[in-house]
This record gives C-alpha cells, structure tokens and sequence, in this order.
C-alpha cells in the first residue's frame, strides 16, 4: 500500500501515521503551489539552490500555513551526504527554517522526543526516510542519496534510538519517494561499497544494465539495511512515487540536470494546545 497520500498540490502526507498517530505531521513536499520561478517553478523550498531567497521564504511560509505547524517552530540543515544525526528539541526551534547561514552544518538528519518541533530536510532525488517509536513519541528524518544510503545513515538512526533506551523492534518506518531503479544508474565503484555492507541477502538491490553500469533500487537498499539493523519488515513500509518519473510533481536532479528546486520532507508532533 502507498503510504503517501496527495491531500493538496503541495504536500503528500504519511496518511497510516496521521489516523495512527494524533498530533503528528509527516509528509513530503510537490513542486507546486509556490512562487519560485524557471527551473525552481514552483514549489522550491531549498535555500542553495541558486533560487530568490525571498521567494523560498514565501515558499516555506505558505507550507507551514498549510500544515498549521509556524515556520519559527521548523529546523533545518545544511546537508551534506553524511550521515551525522542531530537530536533537537523546542531550544533549537527556528534554526534553518527561514536562512541556510543558520541551519545546522554538516546534518543528513533529525530525530526528536518534544512537542512544537517539525523536522525538516530538502530533496531532489535522495532518499528520504521518516522513523517512529511510538511508545516513547521519538520520530526521526535522514536523507539517505547513495552516499548516505552506503554509510547506513539508517542504521545510526536505529543505533541511536537504541542509546535512548529504544529497541529496533518498536520501531517503524516509512521510506519515501526517491528515483527509482529504472531511473538511476550507477557505477562499479559504488556497487562494490554496496557489496561490503550487504552480507547474506539473496537479491541485490541492484542489476547490470551495461559495461559497468548498474541500476540502483536505493529504496530497497535502506529497506533491507534497516531489516539487518533489527527493524522488523511488516513496520517498514515503501513509496512507489518516483521523483524522477512523475515529472509533474517532483523536482529531480538527475532528470532536471542538476537545476532543479528541492522539496521538504518534514515531521513534527504539533505542540496539544494546536489541538484546541
């Protein structure tokens, strides 16, 4: 079952863990129903990418107006293909959330335990995972491209859950829509770091296409890697949306060439009195 439901042109949101779950919002962005222009039309919600900043600033606000969660309650990253993890909490509320300068440096993801705190990260093509244990309310967000995805951002996200007193198997997890296989092709040298970190799996996440060139499922590569990391498969659950095929509503850098915009994925308890 796809986890992501369209509720506006603006956001696909994680529609299982909103009935599941009062009080949270999960979800990722389209590239519609902003302001941004040319190749960022129009829902660009990332600060690097060569875009007017007021015009991502726009962006970002009409976001949270529609989510109900206020943009000074967001935090953001400077993201950089790694695998360091940030935990935060209300005293770090604001950061990055309308400046890059001010978001945090070298971050690929968040996770939290507090009310009021929405978690974001921008994407064009990577993966973005979303991550609940519900007994102890901690959700977490890692952006996993191949670089991620080999340094196993979403097995430090288990790892870390677990120095919190939370065990892999109460953890769930929604991975969410990234290129698809057909639509990503790598080289040797990563399929061979793929291959030092894969032990004992009957299919690989990957198929020869031509002289030393692979097609890459990176879905299907942090699924397993998390089911290695102890997370049981029936609480792990994939989007089939392809940023690279459904042109329409994705930014994609590798279909767009690198001058693209970025959509948010996000996640956030809203604070109770939002509940009123």
């Amino acid at each position: 079952m796809e986890p992501f439901v369209r509720n506006n042109q603006s956001y696909l949101a994680i529609e299982s863990w909103k009935d599941q779950f009062p009080g949270l919002v999960a979800g990722i962005t389209t590239k519609s129903g902003g302001v941004s222009k040319g190749n960022f039309e129009t829902l660009n919600l990332g600060f690097h990418v060569g875009d007017e900043v007021n015009d991502v600033c726009v962006n970002r606000k009409e976001v949270a107006r529609q989510l109900d969660f206020s943009l000074n309650h967001w935090v953001g990253a400077e993201q950089i293909h790694d695998i360091v993890l940030k935990k935060v909490g209300q005293e770090d509320r604001g950061k990055g959330s309308d400046s890059y300068d001010q978001s945090f440096k070298g971050t690929d993801g968040f996770y939290t335990n507090e009310d009021g705190v929405l978690l974001t990260l921008c994407y064009a093509d990577c993966v973005p995972l979303f991550f609940i244990a519900p007994k102890s309310r901690m959700i977490g967000t890692a952006h996993a491209g191949w670089k991620g995805s080999v340094g196993q951002i979403a097995r430090r996200m288990v790892v870390s859950w677990e120095d919190e007193g939370i065990e892999a198997k109460d953890i769930h997890v929604v991975i969410g829509p990234s290129i698809c296989e057909n639509c990503y092709i790598v080289d040797n040298r990563v399929v061979k770091l793929i291959e030092n970190i894969l032990e004992d799996v009957d299919r690989k996440p990957y198929n020869l296409v031509s002289d030393g060139q692979f097609s890459l499922d990176l879905r299907e590569l942090n699924r397993m890697l998390l089911i290695a990391a102890g997370v049981p498969e029936r609480q792990i659950m994939v989007s089939g949306f392809c940023t690279s095929c459904d042109r329409e509503l994705f930014f994609s850098y590798r279909r767009d060439q690198g001058r693209t915009g970025r959509m948010l994925s996000f996640i956030g308890w809203k604070e109770l009195s939002n509940h009123s």
